[in-house]
């Protein structure tokens, strides 16, 4: 279980709210966590269970029909939900789709979409990669072309989280070709549109229960009311929306790094070599000080992120730097941890192995350490 008694971005309300989410996930998470893997989806009624829990989409206003929170409660949500070990795909629309309905969205587009999204009813994904366009976004193929008031979808997506789950597809795609970056718009497509089709969920080395996917849209035709905020604003739309998205993963990282930490100590001091402890040898409590004094300034950084945030201050340098810094250090620190755990830790049934996993793709979606480091170049 976290130790959240030092934090500092979080006050008693979060507190209550974490507990709410331990309660909810004890029941209708983590004894199915295993069945998430071995499917590789997380079902329909865990999105319900939550829903009906508040625990989707909180910082909708009321106005809209949400609970009107803060960002630091779906922080608790993201770093409750690492640390239990699972990929589900709640982050996503907690953190990063709901933001582009709730600020971009026309009242129309609210109405039918964010009640649904709130309850578990409707579950969201957005299609920014490629084939051919990964972290470059200046490089997607994908066309709405406009037929009069329609606009006719033509293009494939990949590595889409919640694709196989998915209601409603947020489409990152050309409006206007010729136009480089500046002809990008945000379309959306609901799932039983002619045309649209879904892929095979996607065989990935790790973070098996999350449904991601291959999606492809021949001739999909929706109504040009289907724009998401401005018609050749998306690539604008889609900048704005980063630093959450990244402070949203290294919230992420946060959780699983102190989970894998938390399994080494548990499995150095059961396990006996030579007459002691693993524990006892001078390696193993070397590298788990070293590991502690790194979570140590990872959660004061992280509190320092997430305040920023909600002051409305955190730019896309520092969210930039925050990702960087908190999911390479989830790397060593699950590495080191599978280290400490031996042969056992090769082995899928401890914990390690999948925390292990799990954690290798951070540093890559959401924008890779590579281009992490250009962005935080940028503002030096």
């Amino acid at each position: 279980m976290l130790d959240t008694a030092h934090r500092t971005a979080y006050n008693e309300d979060h507190a209550a709210f974490r507990e709410t989410v331990r309660k909810v996930f004890a029941e209708h998470m983590e004894p199915h966590l295993d069945t998430h893997e071995e499917e590789g989806i997380v079902p329909r009624s865990a999105w319900k269970a939550l829903g009906e829990a508040g625990m989707l989409c909180p910082t909708v206003k009321e106005e809209n029909g949400g609970l009107g929170l803060d960002f630091g409660f779906n922080c608790v949500l993201a770093e409750e939900l690492s640390y239990m070990g699972s990929s589900a795909g709640f982050t996503l629309q907690n953190d990063i789709t709901v933001n582009y309905f709730e600020r971009l969205g026309s009242d129309e587009q609210k109405e039918k979409y964010l009640p649904g999204m709130i309850s578990g009813d409707i579950i969201t994904a957005i299609a920014m990669t490629e084939p051919g366009a990964g972290s470059d976004l200046q490089g997607i193929r994908t066309t709405a072309t406009e037929d009069g008031n329609h606009l006719v979808i033509n293009g494939s997506k990949t590595y889409i989280t919640n694709g196989q789950n998915a209601d409603v597809v947020i489409v990152v795609a050309k409006t206007d070709p010729s136009a480089g970056a500046k002809g990008t718009s945000l379309v959306l497509v609901d799932a039983d549109t002619p045309g649209f089709e879904r892929g095979r969920n996607l065989d990935k080395i790790g973070q098996h229960s999350a449904d991601t996917s291959e999606l492809f849209f021949s001739d999909v035709r929706v109504p040009k009311t289907n724009i998401l905020g401005g018609e050749k604003r998306g690539f604008i739309h889609l900048m704005e929306e980063l630093p959450q998205e990244r402070l949203s993963i290294a919230v992420s990282a946060m959780g699983g790094a102190q989970r894998a930490f938390d399994e080494a100590v548990k499995f150095t001091k059961e396990r006996k070599a030579f007459g002691k402890t693993v524990f006892e040898f001078q390696n193993s409590k070397f590298t788990l000080a070293d590991l502690a004094a790194k979570l140590q300034v990872g959660w004061a950084h992280l509190d320092w992120a997430i305040k920023r945030h909600l002051a409305g201050e955190l730019t896309t340098g520092e969210a930039s730097a925050a990702k960087l810094w908190h999911t390479e250090m989830q790397w060593e620190m699950v590495d080191a941890s599978l280290q400490l755990h031996g042969g056992a830790g090769y082995m899928n049934e401890y914990p390690i192995a999948r925390l292990w996993r799990d954690a290798r793709v951070q540093r890559i979606y959401g924008g890779t350490s590579e281009i992490m480091k250009e962005v935080v170049s940028r503002e030096i």
